[in-house]
């Protein structure tokens, strides 16, 4: 099968929240209900959630974040993945990747040219995931985190 994307709506809500990460993963980033209410709770357009589905089996977990303010001064606007989920038995089978191309894809369909993501640094979280995507460390961090960036090409 192909994997593919699905909004999150009342009728996948349950399959949604489902979702979990291995065991010892669950530090390195949120469940999937904190995800869907920070959606709720920012501005129409800026949380991107969805379901990542191969067939009908749900195997993952998305939440983009599109053009936000990201120091909250309007000096600076940025896209990218805010939350990446990819269940415990699924993982290592490609889902990571293309939710990040999808991400990605749908800042390009925007308009945009970089992808920006945060993780947790470490060697139990996913850095080493993000570096092999070609994610780059441009410095900074958020909230504890290592920022990376993903430049797109053309927009």
């Amino acid at each position: 099968m192909t994997p593919r994307l699905e909004e999150i709506t009342p009728r996948n809500f349950e399959t949604a929240i489902g979702i979990r990460v291995r065991p010892g993963q669950e530090h390195a980033v949120e469940p999937v209900e904190r995800s869907l209410a920070e959606a709720y709770v920012h501005p129409p357009g800026v949380a991107w959630p969805r379901l990542i589905l191969d067939g009908t089996r749900p195997v993952g977990f998305l939440m983009a974040f599109l053009d936000i303010d990201w120091y909250g001064d309007g000096s600076v606007r940025r896209s990218g993945l805010w939350r990446l989920n990819i269940a415990a038995g699924e993982q290592g089978r490609g889902y990571g990747r293309f939710a990040v191309a999808s991400v990605g894809a749908e800042i390009r369909r925007r308009g945009g040219s970089e992808l920006y993501v945060t993780w947790h640094p470490g060697t139990d979280g996913p850095e080493d995931f993000y570096l092999r995507l070609g994610f780059g460390k441009n410095g900074e961090t958020s909230g504890g985190q290592t920022v990376g960036v993903l430049g797109l090409g053309d927009a």
